[in-house]
């Protein structure tokens, strides 16, 4: 009796669940099949009578695969086999027998016929199962030579091309990062150019340098080394924990040999400068940062104030000063090049625009990002940052050169090892261009760093298609990318730069012994205040391209970490300056200091410029805004009217700062074949004339001078370089005298002069008026002689460009056009004790104005049709503030928490 196939095959069916596992395979003693079964029709054999028919036992549905079953069938140990391969299986045998039974075309139907064709409609598919052996996808066995041989883009694969035999070399993930490719300093395709840092100096200047280790050795500089600590001639790190120079130094210029790893400017040399392994006076830190500074390319500072969220510190005037006479004079007027590292101190929400160092023009800041290209939890934010550099996080680190003979770390890291990152490439592309300037260096890191992390909340669009993050400035430095940049480089202008005046809010004041008064109340909705940037003040100071804005503010509050400060460009780029820092308690608030951003890098500066200052409302913590001023650095349109920054002495914390006239710029060298070509003419208003330039010595400036040059700021060159102009000069003067007495003939042999002149009767009529003739009805001035030649025609005049510039300058001596000041803030222009406030700083800046007379401007002011404006608009042109102090932005702010 069979069980229906329905039901056996729903028993069978569960096998699988039944059985944990699959049926133990016997096959010593069985022959395993698998066979297909299907029943199509209701004449079709069942699994059971095909199996009988077969002549094997069911043993399970084969795995997963539908209507397939695997069968066995007992050995038959007394059956004599073929040993051949053609050997005959019985139950193969028996299924072939079947089939040719079903196909008999005999006219009488049989039983066994019948049954024949139910098994093989039935079981379409039939086969028996072999034992086989699979091999193992493993790694194939290395061969001779196979191990000098991997992918030529891997680390040992480069290492074996460029035969770099320094056994930690395919650690350095920084300089070639199998992992993550897309992530590391990308300088092979720069060795492979052939630069490698040849002739290039940097200055570690730091806790020491290991100058004996085989890594140093044969690339130190012995020359440009000092020990500012213990005053000795060489910078031997002797304290347990001084090695950390040492392997900022390995990072750069670790030599191409057999230790350790390699720098990324692996032939160029290193000088140490050691400052950072006790105390030391501020000159002597001064005098460190210009040690050699006509030798060495680049300073490389991965050190600042305290990263702990509390301190607000930074260098004193004179090492200000000495960081603006490395970029007047260092590397032979190119300018040193300073790179600091952002700052560690991220995670007790400290920000680098909190350091005097780091938020500084002169500085090429650079924060890190690790192996993977994220924003490592210690890496510092700010405005200030200007590109990112890889480095330690996510459990890897930088492998470079450590104190000892020869010894190696596997442990550096932090910004402290994305700055050293970052000269390693500078040093290359100095080499590849050494006429880089300083500004060239900025301006590079601007153009050619790459944006990582795209889809980072961070990433703010600016202008044009530039993008900046304050984690990752304007992206990471990539060695290829900057050097082919350099190489084909077009060197910038020389720097301009131009001031605000100092706007007080509410009578703010700070005086010589740190006491505020006045100041607007920081509300709920803060306190917005703005200035305006007209196209005269930035022509009147030779200003084209900006660069880097200071910020300086004045802010009385009793918990400084509550304060937020943030300002709005007049594109609707904003820069965050200062965030809320939760371990920030100091009552001493912002007595002048100076933030700076460069996220407006490439901006047009003309227009409002609006900045917010607000807190968080806490009802134990009450604060003032005071006042502020911006300075904008930037590029010169005419590089002959170009003039070096030069720091001046002052006490910046005090409000009002003490005024300091503008530097006095050059003339504009106008060249002969320009003044016998100009067309224009002495009727221009006085913003025409603001807005004329004119080709100077091969560039573009402007023909308007400053109040310092006089009415003719050519006539020194013309003394000494056109003596025939004054001869030609002297021969009219002769003739004029000539023909005045002529004319004084003539008019005596009248009867009456004023009898010729009927038509015009009771009126006086100016010499200009008249088209410069000889005679008026009035009393003759010095600006009506200018009139009678300066207003000639294009046709009339040979000299007309000469008397245009005199029409020019006379015009804005009778507009009183208003001038721009200028800063004295350098490197950075804030050093205070965060723990006394009373406590007066070392260093100040003064007042900016607009104009030497502060009268003028503080009635009235001239927008740019030129027409006045009231004082009580006085505040978006730059004037004193209004009432209240505020110029309010409507909803179009956000706060600075949630950038």
């Amino acid at each position: 009796m069979h069980l229906p196939q329905a039901v056996l095959t729903l028993l069978l069916l569960n096998v699988p669940l039944i059985s944990a596992k699959p049926a133990k395979r016997f096959y010593d003693t069985h022959n395993y099949y698998v066979v297909e079964h299907k029943s199509q029709h209701l004449d079709d054999a069942s699994l059971d009578d095909a199996a009988a028919a077969l002549g094997v036992e069911l043993v399970e549905p084969a795995g997963e695969i539908p209507n397939h079953w695997i069968v066995r069938r007992p050995k038959d140990v007394h059956a004599l086999y073929s040993r051949s391969d053609d050997a005959v299986d019985p139950v193969l045998q028996k299924y072939q027998e079947l089939k040719q039974l079903a196909e008999t075309h005999v006219v009488a139907r049989s039983d066994s016929t019948h049954n024949a064709r139910r098994v093989v409609d039935s079981v379409p598919f039939l086969e028996k199962q072999t034992l086989r052996r699979r091999s193992k996808r493993a790694p194939p066995p290395i061969r001779p030579g196979d191990e000098e041989q991997p992918s030529p883009t891997s680390a040992r694969g480069i290492a074996a091309r460029l035969k770099i035999q320094d056994p930690l070399f395919p650690d350095q993930w920084h300089l070639v990062n199998d992992e993550s490719p897309e992530h590391m300093m990308n300088v092979v395709p720069v060795w492979d150019m052939g630069f490698t840092g040849k002739g290039i100096i940097s200055s570690i200047i730091d806790d020491g340098l290991e100058f004996e280790s085989e890594d140093l050795k044969d690339n130190f500089d012995a020359e440009d080394s000092y020990d500012y600590n213990d005053h000795e001639p060489l910078p031997r790190p002797k304290n347990s924990d001084d090695h950390h120079g040492t392997r900022c130094a390995g990072q750069v210029a670790a030599s191409k040999n057999n230790a350790c790893g390699v720098g990324i400017a692996y032939d160029s040399r290193v000088a140490g400068v050691r400052i950072l392994s006790g105390p030391i006076t501020d000159v002597d830190e001064a005098a460190a940062l210009n040690y050699g500074y006509q030798n060495v390319s680049i300073y490389s500072c991965s050190w600042g104030p305290p990263d702990n969220g509390v301190s607000m510190e930074g260098p004193s005037y004179i090492i200000k000063k000495a960081v603006v006479n490395g970029i007047n004079k260092g590397r032979a007027g190119k300018g040193s090049i300073f790179v600091f590292a952002s700052g560690n101190g991220a995670a007790q929400g400290d920000q680098c625009n909190f350091d005097g160092y780091t938020n500084s023009i002169y500085s090429v800041t650079v924060s890190a990002v690790d192996h993977r290209g994220n924003h490592p939890y210690y890496s510092e934010s700010c405005a200030a940052n200007m590109i990112v550099a890889y480095s330690s996080g996510d459990g890897k680190h930088i492998v470079t050169t450590d104190k000892g003979k020869n010894h190696c770390t596997h442990s550096h890291g932090g910004t402290s090892a994305a700055a050293p990152n970052a000269v390693g490439v500078l040093a290359l592309a100095l080499q590849a261009r050494p006429e880089l300037t300083w500004r060239d260096v900025q301006h590079l890191c601007v153009e050619t760093a790459r944006r990582i992390n795209p889809n980072d909340e961070d990433w703010e669009k600016t202008v044009g298609d530039r993008y900046y993050s304050y984690k990752y400035g304007f992206g990471a430095l990539d060695a290829e990318e900057y050097v082919k940049a350099a190489q084909t480089w077009k060197l910038v202008k020389p720097q301009a730069w131009f001031d605000t005046p100092t706007v007080r809010l509410d009578n703010g004041t700070v005086d010589t012994n740190g006491t505020y008064s006045g100041g607007t109340p920081i509300g709920a909705g803060g306190v917005n205040s703005t200035i305006s940037i007209t196209k005269e003040m930035a022509l009147e100071r030779n200003f084209e391209k900006l660069e880097h804005i200071n910020v300086k503010v004045w802010i009385n509050h009793t918990r400084r970490g509550d304060v937020e400060v943030e300002v709005m460009s007049p594109n609707g780029v904003r820069s965050v300056l200062a965030k809320r820092r939760r371990s920030d308690s100091s009552d001493s608030g912002f007595p002048g200091w100076t933030f700076m951003s460069v996220k407006h890098w490439g901006e047009d500066p003309v227009g409002n410029w609006t900045i917010r200052v607000f807190d968080q409302q806490s009802e134990e913590q009450q604060g003032l805004f005071l006042g502020w001023n911006m300075i904008f650095w930037g590029s010169t349109i005419d590089p002959s009217r170009a003039v070096q920054f030069d720091l001046q002495p002052s006490d910046e914390y005090l409000l009002p700062p003490k005024e300091v006239p503008p530097p006095a710029l050059p003339p504009a060298a106008t060249t002969t074949q320009t003044l016998h070509t100009s067309t224009a003419t002495a009727t221009q208003t006085n913003e025409a004339v603001a807005l004329t330039t004119t080709a100077t010595a091969g560039a573009t400036g402007t023909s308007i001078p400053t109040a310092d040059e006089g009415w003719f700021p050519s006539m020194s060159k013309l003394v000494t370089s056109q003596k025939w102009f004054f001869a030609a000069l002297g021969a009219v003067a002769v003739f004029g005298l000539g023909i005045g007495a002529f004319l004084w003939k003539r008019r005596m042999s009248r009867v009456s002069g004023a009898s010729h002149y009927s038509a015009l009767a009771g009126e006086e009529v100016s010499m200009t008026a008249r088209g410069g003739g000889a005679l008026t009805g009035g009393t003759r001035t010095t600006r009506d002689l200018y009139d009678a030649f300066g207003e000639l025609s294009d046709d009339d005049d040979e000299y007309g460009d000469e008397s245009t510039a005199l029409n020019r300058a006379v015009a804005r001596q009778a507009g009183g056009g208003a001038g721009v000041g200028r800063s004295n803030l350098g490197f950075h222009s804030g050093f205070l004790d965060d723990d006394e406030q009373s406590a007066a700083p070392t260093a100040a800046a003064p007042l900016y104005r607009d104009e030497p007379n502060s009268t003028v401007r503080r009635n009235s002011t001239t927008d740019l049709s030129g027409s006045e404006v009231s004082s009580e608009e006085e505040l978006s042109s730059c004037g004193p503030p209004s009432p209240n102090g505020s110029s309010s932005l409507g909803e179009s702010w956000e706060h600075a928490s949630r950038a």
